[in-house]
């Protein structure tokens, strides 16, 4: 017998949450010193993944050790607090008065000095000349000039502050309450990222990790079977048709190098989840037969692969048969961008066979060297971070999901935020059915315990406990019902009109197109159009060229390529105007290709930085210096040259040192505002935030004209 606090302590949890895992588990305890018999025990370690309590105790031996400085450091904080309180109580009423316009000295905006800001509509003239720095009489003496009689203490209207204000070069406002924003639920994926993001990783930290595999190509090309084979079992026997119904992940071994695979139904489930962020795969397999030659979905996994950037394999299979044709499948290949080491290329192509084994461990050798070449590393020591592989709610485990480990490893009894959803891991279940007690990085289990199935591409993370991962699971699904109700749409990935507009950042040096049209010869035509335009700027890429409609496959490729698609005398399938809304892709129709091709120009243009170009409008003398205020000061200009415009920069000169570049943030002639003075003509200038100038320094006004660069 136990009890809960003792149990605990061996778990390794705190008794609150023990308390909450026995009632998961139907043990109905008063408190931390109610006690817990052998069997109750025992149902509690299976519930967190341990087979003894004495198995249990050694797993958190490490864990037990940093409590005590952490209650030694709560026991100091705590005098520390009580003599602070003591402090405060003990204190004079007057020092407490004293701090107390300190504190609310901060309400005052600090940023800029000329700013005003007033707590209730009305002021007293006391306290807005304090505000200004100037005398009450001289305030009192301006309210009598605009036929306002009021004493010292007298409170004036906000209206007559702002006049008041604007003569000495002050913006006077009433304070704005400052509503608490909720943006909880956006904060929630700032916390997982954050989190994820929170200590980045030494290079002395960083480990080999096994490289993830993707196997990509025309439908009975034999991708599961050459999987199969590899793995040395059946799994094809177990699906409807043997055709890969989901999504599988497994991990094999070769000469103690782990090679993790992932068996997609085909590219555009792999590009669906790259579109959501999971970019999982380091190298890509194109399993092509050698009989059937390159199809069109093998077509498309060129185009898929391509677009995310991935090391590429060529597997020629079914090459047992004789009708094998590799010469003519390298030429293909070749049409469609592909060249192989054989023709002087640098993919690698590695003839194989399914049905006999022929060339599968040339073709995991070829997988280790092109892990090796890549120099794939993670953390193994740190919280785990990855992605969803599959996930379904199976009978008698409740929801499971087959995930990939990107970094970190993850343990049984983790808390972890899967998606929207959150759990504590039971169980880990290898790819071969076996229960494991961890999974490090590049590798795929199956994880028991989570209270909703994710979908897939979902990020995983492991959380602090289970309260930090319950609390942004309700965030993150709060978050969702939020969007849903206010009929929220994916943000736009890129659009012509935001390429049209303001130049870009220095990365935004490619613009990604795909390109339907109604016949052949227009795609010809329209590519060979957009090649012509020739750059040493901005490279233009054309993902796809194809003829037919817009499909939701298309819509989805742009989305993971962050690219835009361009239809010419074509129209959009059922379902590509939903995924293209949904997803945040702009799609174009056009029905002449002049059009078309002088739109990506200027998107092309767009992608760059426009020049900044100085031109100096005229200059002024400061004659005289008059100061309105200890924050406010104006110079009474003669403009010598030129003209002086309010929305120009200015640059304030003494000889040849420049003492102030920035705005003007006043400019009047007599006593009325002014858009622009002449050359000639005497006016009144308050530069922006500086006030260190004096008679005879010159004020240069420029204009910053932003010119559009040629590709």
């Amino acid at each position: 017998m136990m009890t809960v606090q003792e149990t605990a302590k061996d778990v390794g949890v705190s008794a609150e949450e023990l308390i909450e895992i026995l009632g998961d588990i139907d043990i109905a305890v008063d408190g931390p010193d109610s006690e817990l018999s052998d069997e109750q025990i025992t149902q509690v370690c299976d519930e967190l993944g341990y087979a003894t309590i004495q198995e249990a105790r050694e797993d958190n031996v490490v864990e037990e050790e940093p409590e005590a400085p952490a209650e030694e450091a709560a026991a100091t904080e705590e005098p520390v607090a009580e003599e602070a309180v003591a402090e405060t109580v003990d204190a004079p009423a007057e020092e407490v008065v004293a701090e107390a316009p300190v504190a609310a000295v901060p309400a005052e905006p600090q940023g800029d000095p000329t700013l005003i800001e007033l707590k209730k509509p009305k002021v007293m003239v006391k306290d807005f000349a304090e505000m200004m720095g100037m005398k009450p009489n001289m305030v009192i003496a301006e309210l009598m000039k605009m036929n306002v009689f009021a004493s010292i203490n007298a409170e004036i209207d906000l209206k007559i502050a702002k006049e008041i204000g604007a003569k000495h070069g002050f913006t006077v406002r009433k304070e704005e309450k400052k509503k608490a924003p909720p943006p909880q639920p956006k904060s929630a994926k700032k916390a997982v990222a954050k989190k994820k993001d929170a200590l980045p990783d030494t290079p002395d930290k960083l480990m080999p990790r096994p490289p993830v595999v993707t196997f990509m190509g025309h439908v009975d090309h034999g991708k599961t079977s050459l999987l199969d084979k590899v793995r040395n079992t059946k799994v094809t026997a177990g699906e409807s048709g043997g055709i890969t119904q989901h999504i599988g992940a497994y991990t094999v071994e070769l000469d103690d190098h782990k090679i993790t695979f992932l068996d997609t139904p085909g590219h555009a489930a792999f590009t669906a989840m790259r579109a959501r962020g999971a970019n999982m795969t380091d190298i890509a397999v194109l399993v092509v037969a050698a009989d059937d030659g390159v199809m069109p979905q093998t077509i498309e996994a060129i185009k898929h692969a391509k677009a995310a950037g991935v090391c590429t394999i060529i597997a020629m299979n079914k090459m047992d048969l004789r009708a094998a044709n590799p010469e003519r499948l390298k030429q293909q290949l070749q049409e469609h961008g592909v060249m192989v080491e054989d023709w002087g290329g640098s993919i690698g192509c590695v003839p194989v066979s399914a049905e006999t084994g022929e060339g599968i461990d040339s073709l995991l050798e070829r997988i280790l060297l092109e892990s090796e070449m890549l120099e794939l590393k993670a953390n193994p020591n740190k919280p785990a971070s990855g992605f969803v592989v599959e996930a379904q709610m199976e009978p008698g485990m409740g929801p499971t999901a087959s995930i990939l480990v990107k970094e970190g490893t993850l343990k049984v009894g983790d808390s972890v935020i899967c998606g929207n959803y959150w759990g504590r891991v039971k169980a880990l279940i290898s790819d071969q059915g076996v229960k494991v007690r961890s999974a490090g990085p590049s590798t795929a289990v199956k994880i028991l315990g989570l209270t909703n199935v994710p979908g897939a591409g979902d990020e995983f993370q492991v959380m602090a406990n289970d309260k930090e991962a319950k609390n942004l699971s309700e965030d993150l699904q709060a978050e969702d019902r939020a969007a849903q109700l206010g009929g929220a749409v994916a943000p736009k990935k890129m659009s012509l009109d935001d390429l049209f507009g303001a130049g870009a950042s220095d990365e935004k040096k490619e613009l990604k197109v795909i390109i339907k049209a109604d016949v052949q010869g227009s795609v010809e035509a329209i590519a060979h159009s957009l090649s012509g335009i020739k750059s040493d700027k901005v490279e233009i890429n054309i993902i796809t060229n194809d003829v037919g409609n817009i499909t939701v496959n298309d819509v989805m490729l742009a989305s993971a390529s962050n690219a835009i698609i361009l239809g010419f005398h074509t129209g959009n399938e059922n379902g590509a105007n939903a995924a293209a809304k949904r997803e945040g892709v702009e799609i174009r129709l056009y029905s002449i290709i002049y059009e078309l091709i002088e739109d990506v120009e200027s998107a092309m243009k767009g992608l760059l930085e426009p020049e900044l170009r100085e031109q100096v409008i005229g200059e002024a003398e400061i004659k005289e210096v008059f100061e309105m205020s200890k924050k406010s000061k104006i110079a009474g200009c003669m403009v010598m040259s030129g003209r002086i415009t309010a929305k120009a920069s200015i640059r304030i000169k003494r000889g040849k040192e420049i003492l102030f570049e920035g705005l003007i943030g006043s400019l009047k002639r007599f006593q009325n505002e002014a858009a622009e003075v002449r050359q000639g003509q005497e006016c009144g200038i308050r530069p922006d935030n500086f006030t260190n100038f004096d008679a005879g320094d010159t004020i240069q006004a420029y204009l910053v004209e932003k010119i559009t660069q040629e590709l």
